[in-house]
C-alpha cells in the first residue's frame, strides 16, 4: 500500500507530496515538528506531544494552523488513510511560504502543515533494544534554543552521521563545560554509583521530553530516586547501567561510552525493567 502524506489540507500520496519553493521551513528551517509513537492505531503520549507543539509555535510565534481537536482529527485521519497500526506519525508545521526574506511575512501568511507516516516494527526494535546498543560522544554545536523543537537539525544530523560511520546507534552531545546534555536526537540517562537515575535539567538547553517526562514520572511511582543534575562523559562511563530515551526509541539501553563498556557491557537490570513497565503504559494510554 502507498503512504499517504497530509499537506495543507490536502490527503495524497507520498510521491507527490510538496511545498512551495520558497516555504520558510526550507529557506530558513523556521518551522517546528513533533513525532508520535502510534500504538495500535492510537497516539502514544498524546497529550504531551500536543503541549509540546503548541509551546514550541508559540515561542517562535506562528500562529497555530488550526485548534488541538482539529489537529487530533487530521492526525486521525492521516493514520487511517495509511492503515498504520504500530508506527510514527511525523507532524511539520512552517511559518508558512512567502518571498524569500529574513523577516517575518507581513501580512502573515498561512502556516505549512505537513504529515507523514510510517510503519515500524516495534517488536523487532524492541529485540534490537534489549541486546543494547553503543553511543559516541560529540561537541555540542547547537543553538541557543534546543528547548524548541525546530526544523533546524543540521548540527543533530551532523552528530548522528557520525555515530553512524563509528558503529554506534547514537551520539551524546558535550558542552563547553564537559558535561553531557543530550542526544542527537534523544535525552540521555545514566544510574549513577548511589542508584540514582539522571539526566539533565531542561533549564540546560535540552529538549523538553515527552518520554523523558513520562519516564520521570514512572520512575518515582517505583520509588526509584530521580534527580536532574548534569553529569560529566567520564561519570557516564562510570556509571552503573546508561540509556536512551525519544519517542521513537521508547527505553534504549547503552552498554557502550566511545568504546568503553558501560558496567558489564550488558543492559542493565533497572533500565529494562523501566522499558518494560514504559511500554506497558504508552501502550495502554495510547489516545485515539
Amino acid at each position: 500500500m502507498a503512504r499517504i502524506a497530509y499537506v495543507n489540507g490536502r490527503y495524497g500520496p507520498l510521491s507527490d507530496a510538496a511545498v512551495h519553493v520558497e516555504d520558510r521551513g526550507f529557506q530558513f528551517a523556521d518551522g517546528v515538528y513533533e513525532v508520535w509513537a502510534v500504538m495500535d492505531g492510537k497516539l502514544a503520549d498524546s497529550d504531551g506531544h500536543f503541549e509540546r507543539l503548541f509551546r514550541s509555535l508559540g515561542e517562535l510565534r506562528i500562529r497555530a494552523p488550526m485548534s488541538r481537536p482539529a489537529l487530533k482529527q487530521v492526525l486521525r485521519e492521516t493514520i487511517r488513510r495509511n492503515r498504520l497500526r504500530e508506527g510514527l506519525l511525523y507532524l511539520q508545521i512552517t511559518r508558512g511560504a512567502a518571498r524569500r526574506d529574513h523577516a517575518f511575512p507581513a501580512p502573515e501568511v498561512e502556516p505549512t502543515v505537513v504529515i507523514t507516516a510510517k510503519p515500524v516494527d516495534f517488536d523487532r526494535l524492541d529485540r534490537n533494544a534489549k541486546a543494547g546498543v553503543r553511543v559516541i560522544t560529540q561537541p555540542d554545536i547547537r543553538w541557543g534554543r534546543c528547548d524548541i523543537k525546530t526544523v533546524g537539525l543540521l548540527p543533530n544530523a551532523l552528530a548522528k552521521q557520525a555515530a553512524k560511520e563509528a558503529g554506534a546507534a547514537e551520539a551524546w552531545l558535550v558542552d563547553a563545560e564537559g558535561f553531557v546534555t543530550e542526544g542527537s536526537s534523544t535525552n540521555a540517562w545514566i544510574i549513577d554509583a548511589e542508584g540514582r537515575l539522571r539526566t539533565r535539567d531542561t533549564g540546560a538547553n535540552i529538549l523538553r521530553g515527552v518520554t523523558r517526562k513520562a519516564l520521570m514520572e514512572l520512575a518515582r511511582e517505583c520509588q526509584i530516586e530521580v534527580i536532574e543534575q548534569p553529569f560529566t562523559v567520564a561519570e557516564a562511563k562510570a556509571a552503573k547501567e546508561a540509556f536512551f530515551t525519544a519517542a521513537s526509541a521508547f527505553l534504549t539501553p547503552v552498554t557502550a561510552i566511545d568504546g568503553e563498556p558501560i558496567g558489564d557491557g550488558r543492559p542493565g537490570p533497572v533500565t529494562l525493567r523501566l522499558r518494560d513497565l514504559y511500554t506497558q503504559r504508552a501502550r495502554a494510554g495510547a489516545s485515539s
